[in-house]
């Protein structure tokens, strides 16, 4: 007869090694396959699984069967460590020149070199304010909520210069396709 969830999860949170083994064994190809759909890699999958499982071996004292499934519960500490690392990585700072060459990432070597100078000139062309409201939310995918609390300014403001630069980058870039 198979043990519940809810009572592996009573013995993980009991100190129970058998019961955190029997957990684990459980849900791990659940949990890796989730937090490799978040993040999309492997090695970065492996770290937020391992993550989620010691989250829940920290507070399977406070779960609750009331509430939901264990699986539930499990399945959304991954996805909270997962987007956490995410979040993380987003804000690291990134070059410039290797920022270009990832947004245009594709096509041929010689394609993505002329794509990427016309990108660099495009983006310098724009005002600071602008460019960096452009590569925040197009390419650091930042609401403009989150530009507008790190660049210090009002939400308004970073919705018009996010507009303003991404109207007049595709226009940049329209004029020198033709």
């Amino acid at each position: 007869m198979a043990v519940s969830d809810e009572a592996l999860l009573a013995g993980v949170a009991a100190g129970d090694t058998d019961a955190t083994a029997a957990f684990v064994r459980r849900y791990q190809r659940r949990v890796y396959g989730l937090a490799l759909s978040v993040v999309g890699d492997p090695g970065l999958a492996e770290d937020v699984a391992q993550d989620a499982f010691v989250r829940a071996w920290r507070h399977a004292g406070s779960y609750d069967p009331r509430r939901g499934k264990a699986s539930t519960w499990l399945l959304t500490i991954t996805r909270n460590a997962a987007i956490d690392v995410l979040r993380m990585r987003r804000d690291l700072p990134t070059e410039p020149a290797l920022l270009v060459d990832q947004l245009v990432a594709g096509g041929d070597q010689a394609d993505r070199v002329a794509d990427s100078d016309r990108v660099r000139a495009a983006l310098a062309e724009l005002s600071r304010d602008h460019a960096v409201a452009v590569v925040l939310s197009a390419y650091f995918g930042l609401t403009a909520r989150e530009i507008s609390d790190r660049m210090a300014i009002p939400l308004g403001t970073a919705k018009s210069r996010i507009r303003t630069g991404l109207h007049r980058l595709r226009r940049m870039l329209e004029v020198t396709n033709d």
